[in-house]
């Protein structure tokens, strides 16, 4: 077997709108594909030994072990594969669950699709799946064990903290996207102006000032105590001699912590000699210059939880430890502990596993203990000076007996400090009663505190404290997203987005839109390039200034990583031809269409698929989408698609007489003559018209007013500044020239009406092939081009793709010469060499036609010759 491309999915996608998370492994089965698993002696029992647990899939028999009956009839490796990598990121503790295998049209060539948690383990399980089966086949012993401690490693290495996944749970689950900004814990919850950012549980809204004070705890503690809140005698020092001092006011017993400490690092409890306290000094100054001195309070250790200034939820924090039972030792007990099945390594349980260090060895030996000394029956031996989950402390869920003056007690205290979630440590008797009764304390004011122990106590009631964090980044009435108006199609999306963004722009909307020259946000150019991807569309939504977003979607985007949105408002299918077919497993036009059509899925509930009625392709994905509205456009208003629709009460945009006129049931909306909206030329530009079509059908659904809708049209200039690249005429004294980017021969069609519309008595081409498309396809553009000029040029120095100039510059010739075999062209070695040739002969009258990817920056050059004509003028 070989594995041929392996690609994460990020986004709806062709296999999945919902499932977005996909791994999309490329496999070829070589010589298996005409083995399946029946014909492979022992396969089926050396797989049921080495992962027994894959009975649990019920596969296509519907019922536990239904998988191996696929497995024993015969079934094919690349199916096989997918369910070893669903299963052993299950064992590595990531249940995905969801997988297809399908078969390609190169024979032995499968997909193998099969969903992830993390993408870096997903493409490892990938990888490992195809390992895991060769060994089976080959029956050589496998290690699975290893993989499985890699990808949990790898999976707590990537994967967000259970404070941070908490609140992406609880935004998903209200329909709030997010973008992982980074490979750590810093999130962009929402799009463009709406967005709010966190990382871990520090947010937005969290006071840089009061994460100061709560960061220095002597600092801390002195607001508090001039607050009149309770807080334990204590000072800071930094060296032995101060610390000596500090024994001398506070006495014994002491804790010694770092003033700058986290998760107990470095902390030191119940202190009774000055030896005690001088080796804790030089433990915590490993951590932290600064040292905090303060008198240990006996009681039991608290943390309470306040969001918004409301305490939300309250724990007691229980250090780790074991009981003895009189036979073990304590290292054996703690190994004991550790196989509970709520211990795990890092965050991924309930509880952490317990790990020995000088802290649990400290604690040991102010009892005279070593991990070798065997505690009594029932005997509770504290391995930790601190309650930290994160050193295997467990947690008790106490929320509901909290006194009500301990909850004013603290959610002042967050007010005080100035923490939007503030985690307050408390040490007292209980929190039943008022602190200033039990003699309580408070130990430490914390930013960004954890919330495990909350979301999941070792006892009592969970707590989904991530709520009240939604409800304070996103209270009622405010949105977390902004329109998004997405368009696709093989020709016209540029030009379509470009003109919605400018209607868009007209109503007072500061717009994000992406193109196939460029990102813009509001009228600045950002980013150059081919931006139709799910990068650049990420690049938009989080913009924090953008408040509308226009976004041309690509095939290539599509099939590479899926969408960079899980919905928009508006989708717009501007067309389906054949273009980039025999790329990526697209055959035919059904198989595009199907790519295209992932984008109409994306469409929320209530929201609209613009569809062009004048394509069969288009059509039938109208007929199959039931999940939102459905509106169309139309050259012809007597279309019978547009008459049934709008019988039914549709809405449509048509040709009416000329007019772009907008019907809504039977009503007619006229919106502009359609020769007075100058991208159509005059009305000469049927693939214009449709555009201008699209665009005002979208925006006229958004429920911009008709008169902001026409003003636009008869302001949107074809012109380098609002369409570069697309029908751009330069006007010179005897001739003129015109630069578009007709990047394949339906494209090069719709530009044959305004050719023969115009008054030029010759025409020149200046024409070049893609590499990667068909063989035909190639030959087509010279088929188009012969038909259309009187001169052609080829100009191939670019988008070779996989082939040589010579072959493409062939396929064209082959094409011209069908149409006729007596036609006049010239094959120009580069950019230059075509540009000379062509101003060099030209004729009066002449209209010379240069396709924008056939000569490099077409439009700088023809600009920069238009200004040189103009400065010898002079």
């Amino acid at each position: 077997m070989k594995i041929l491309k392996i690609q994460a999915l990020r986004g709806p996608n062709i296999w999945s709108i919902r499932k977005t998370k996909l791994i999309q492994m490329r496999l070829d089965l070589e010589d298996l594909e005409f083995r399946p698993t029946n014909e492979i002696p022992g396969f089926k029992t050396r797989l049921q030994k080495l992962i027994p647990s894959l009975y649990t899939h019920f596969c296509s028999p519907g019922h536990e072990g239904g998988f191996f009956e696929r497995v024993e009839e015969g079934t094919w490796m690349g199916h096989v594969i997918e369910h070893i990598a669903l299963e052993i990121q299950t064992l590595a503790g990531m249940d995905a669950g969801f997988g297809r295998t399908r078969s390609t049209k190169t024979p032995g060539v499968y997909n193998v699709v099969f969903s992830y948690f993390e993408e870096n383990v997903g493409i490892y399980a990938a990888k490992a799946a195809v390992r895991i089966a060769e060994a089976l086949i080959n029956d050589i012993d496998y290690f699975l064990e290893d993989d499985i401690i890699t990808m949990r490693q790898m999976r707590d290495k990537e994967r967000f903290g259970p404070s941070t996944g908490s609140i992406i749970d609880e935004a998903v689950a209200r329909d709030i996207p997010y973008i992982r900004m980074n490979d750590s814990s810093l999130v962009q919850l929402g799009y463009g102006k709406n967005q709010m950012r966190f990382r871990a549980t520090l947010t937005d809204k969290t006071s840089s000032i009061a994460v100061d004070i709560a960061g220095d705890k002597e600092e801390t503690k002195r607001i508090l105590k001039e607050q009149a809140i309770p807080v334990a005698q204590g000072t800071t020092v930094s060296d032995q001699e101060e610390l000596l001092a500090a024994i001398a006011e506070i006495g014994f017993p002491l804790v010694i912590k770092p003033l700058n400490g986290n998760h107990g690092k470095g902390a030191s409890i119940n202190l009774k000699t000055e030896k005690e306290a001088i080796d804790a000094l030089f433990y915590a100054q490993r951590f932290s210059k600064k040292v905090i001195v303060e008198r240990f309070i006996t009681g039991y250790d608290f943390r309470v939880l306040v969001i918004d200034n409301k305490m939300v939820a309250a724990a007691k924090r229980t250090p780790a430890h074991v009981i003895g039972d009189g036979e073990h030792t304590i290292r054996e007990l703690i190994e004991i502990e550790n196989q509970d099945p709520r211990r795990g390594y890092g965050h991924e349980n309930v509880l952490t596993e317990i790990g020995i260090d000088r802290d649990t060895e400290d604690m040991l030996s102010k009892k005279n203990y070593t991990l070798d000394s065997i505690p009594a029956q029932g005997e509770e031996v504290c391995l930790k000076s601190t309650a930290n989950l994160s050193t295997g402390g467990t947690s008790v869920d106490v929320t509901d007996m909290v006194h009500p003056h301990n909850i004013f007690v603290c959610e002042r205290i967050a007010r005080v400090i100035g923490l939007d979630i503030c985690g307050i440590d408390i040490m007292a008797e209980n929190l039943t009663q008022p602190l200033h009764e039990t003699g309580g304390v408070v130990l430490e004011v914390n930013a960004a505190p954890g919330f495990r122990m909350h979301l999941a106590p070792s006892e009592g009631q969970a707590r989904n404290v991530a709520v009240p964090v939604l409800d304070m980044l996103y209270p009622p009435g405010k949105s977390a997203r902004i329109p998004i108006i997405a368009i696709t199609g093989t020709n016209g999306k540029t030009t379509t987005t470009r003109l919605i963004a400018h209607i868009i722009k007209n109503n007072g909307y500061r717009v994000g839109y992406t193109t196939s020259d460029g990102i813009y946000i509001h009228n600045s150019l950002l980013v150059e390039g081919d931006t139709t991807g799910p990068a650049s569309a990420e690049f938009v939504l989080k913009d924090p200034t953008v408040e509308f977003a226009v976004l041309e979607t690509a095939r290539g985007g599509i099939l590479r990583s899926g969408l960079a949105f899980n919905q928009c408002d508006i989708a717009i299918l501007t067309n389906i031809q054949a273009d980039h077919l025999g790329i990526s497993d697209i055959h035919t036009l059904d198989d595009l269409a199907y790519v295209k059509q992932v984008l109409i899925e994306s469409v929320k509930p209530h929201g609209w698929a613009v569809l062009n009625a004048d394509d069969q392709n288009c059509i039938r994905i109208g007929k199959e989408t039931d999940h939102c509205n459905v509106a169309y456009f139309s050259m012809n208003a007597d279309n019978a698609v547009i008459h049934d629709h709008c019988s039914n009460g549709g809405v449509a945009a048509v040709n009416d007489g000329g007019y772009l006129t907008i019907k809504k049931g039977e009503w007619k909306i006229r919106i502009a003559k359609i020769s007075h909206i100058p991208i159509t030329f005059n009305g000469s530009v049927d693939f214009m018209t449709q555009n201008a079509m699209a665009a005002t059908l979208t925006t006229f659904l958004w429920g911009f007013k008709v008169e902001d809708i026409r003003s636009s049209l008869e302001t949107f200039i074809p012109s380098p500044a609002h369409t570069p690249g697309r029908m751009n005429v330069f006007e010179f004294k005897d001739f003129k020239i015109l630069v578009d980017y007709a990047h394949n021969p339906d494209g090069l069609k719709g530009l044959s009406k305004y050719l023969k519309s115009s008054d030029s008595t010759f025409h020149t081409g200046v024409i070049s092939g893609t590499g990667d498309r068909r063989d035909d396809d190639i030959r087509e553009m010279g088929r188009v081009a012969a038909g259309m000029f009187n001169d052609i040029v080829i100009c191939q120095e670019k988008y070779l793709r996989d082939r040589t100039a010579e072959q493409i510059i062939s396929l064209i010739e082959e094409g011209i010469k069908e149409v006729n075999p007596l036609a006049s062209y010239e094959v120009a070695p580069n950019s230059e060499a075509a540009w000379n040739y062509i101003i060099n002969k030209v004729k009066p009258g002449e209209l010379i036609t240069i396709i924008s990817n056939s000569i490099d920056n077409a439009y700088g050059t023809v600009k920069q010759y238009q200004d040189k004509t103009a400065t010898s003028k002079k």
